[in-house]
């Protein structure tokens, strides 16, 4: 607050008291975490998926074996392309051969970061039938992120239309083994050729695909993490909240840290508070006693702007109020701090404590570093996963694969 209050001073802004009134109510501001940007496609011609023309490629590729693939190093034969310009809005679907994309160095994406992406999995089922999982859910958060950083949206319904052609396209590449998929890369960029700070007047949706074994091929492995407070992931009224390459690049280097003290991810904290946000790309759940009620409770982070809305975090609430609860679980959407888990587990009510994202669905974890100490997250020394994360694994897997009969599963 001095450094403010110092700054401010020096430009001519009489200095005022943190504590009174004044201060609070005299620099106008609007702090709006979480707002609905227009769109830049209203307006325009959406995408008419009755034009979509297909052009397969000649040279179709060998089949890599199922055990020898590596997680989005291998692709399939087909890629899906649309263009969009604010003349003419969104142009024709095309589906044409796996390829390099041509842009000019002036591309605005190179230099402002004009991206967003989407991260998807399309599933054999045990008749052979194709199906995705929840991919409204991804289309309604790829469109809120190019809002977000201006560029156009689009028509959900056809999108995932057009997703299903290309899925349907080159279904050899899925695996009908249980554990693999055909991993799914929805992405949105700005195309402008200039060096100039503006919304895109062009941007390009393409989505490729990557065939994909199990995150954890010989069974589940509880992570370490290290509690990250000297580097943020979100802030409040900023993008944490949307899927842009932008919030991935600055968390490497935190890992990489982490890395060198034996650490697989960062737990990223915020504030004086030290909050709990995400664990690496992924939303965390704590399961714990509650040391007032006694009962058992599941919490993750609200979605208060700096939280990633994501699939698997959706789906894993949903599943627990509708399963756990009737056991008596209480599921939470709140605040937590890392204070208040290291103190969970130094009294005994600690429980578990789970990363869920779509490439693992779930990823236990056995300790988080803090403040010079080891926190325990409730796994026996021969336990590699607790049992709300295993129950959430099979439930899930169980929708994706069509096991179960259910709405989040789209047979295609």
């Amino acid at each position: 607050m001095k450094s403010v209050v110092s700054a401010l001073t020096r430009r001519g802004i009489p200095a005022l008291s943190s504590s009174s009134s004044a201060w609070r109510y005299s620099i106008p501001c609007q702090r709006k975490y979480s707002s609905n940007f227009a769109s830049r496609s209203d307006g325009l011609p959406g995408v008419d998926v009755s034009k979509l023309s297909i052009t397969k490629n000649p040279s179709p590729s060998k089949l890599t074996p199922p055990e020898k693939l590596v997680f989005g190093s291998t692709f399939t034969d087909h890629m899906l392309m649309v263009k969009w310009n604010t003349k003419d809005g969104w142009l024709s679907p095309s589906i044409v051969p796996f390829q390099n994309l041509s842009l000019n160095p002036a591309t605005c994406v190179f230099h402002y970061a004009f991206e967003c992406f989407e991260g998807m999995k399309a599933y054999k089922d045990k008749d052979g039938g194709i199906r995705l999982f929840r991919p409204d859910m991804n289309m309604a958060r790829l469109n809120r992120s190019s809002k977000r950083i201006a560029l156009p949206t689009l028509d959900e319904d056809a999108a995932i239309k057009l997703i299903s052609e290309l899925v349907k396209l080159d279904s050899r590449f899925i695996p009908q083994t249980r554990g693999y998929s055909l991993y799914l890369r929805p992405t949105m960029i700005g195309t402008q050729e200039t060096l100039g700070v503006s919304a895109p007047s062009s941007a390009l949706l393409f989505v490729i695909a990557s065939p994909v074994g199990p995150y954890y091929p010989t069974g589940f492995k509880a992570i370490s993490l290290e509690a990250t407070d000297y580097a943020v992931r979100a802030w409040p009224g900023g993008v944490g909240d949307k899927k842009l390459g932008a919030n991935y690049a600055p968390c490497i280097v935190p890992q990489t840290e982490a890395a060198k003290k034996g650490h697989q991810q960062n737990l990223w904290l915020f504030g004086e508070e030290e909050y709990v946000t995400e664990v690496g790309t992924m939303n965390l759940f704590v399961a714990l006693k509650n040391k007032e009620t006694r009962q058992n409770e599941l919490i993750t982070a609200p979605l208060d702007g700096t939280i990633l809305e994501g699939v698997t975090r959706d789906s894993v609430l949903t599943l627990a109020r509708e399963r756990l609860g009737p056991r008596g679980w209480t599921i939470s959407e709140r605040k937590l701090t890392m204070s208040e888990i290291a103190q969970a587990a130094d009294e005994g009510r600690m429980i578990e404590v789970f990363g869920a994202g779509t490439a693992a669905i779930v990823s236990p974890v056995r300790t988080i570093s803090w403040k010079g100490r080891t926190v325990d997250c409730g796994l026996k020394e021969n336990e590699e996963a607790g049992k709300v994360a295993l129950e959430m694994k099979n439930w899930i897997e169980g929708i994706q694969y069509g096991d179960e009969k259910h709405s989040w599963s789209v047979k295609i």
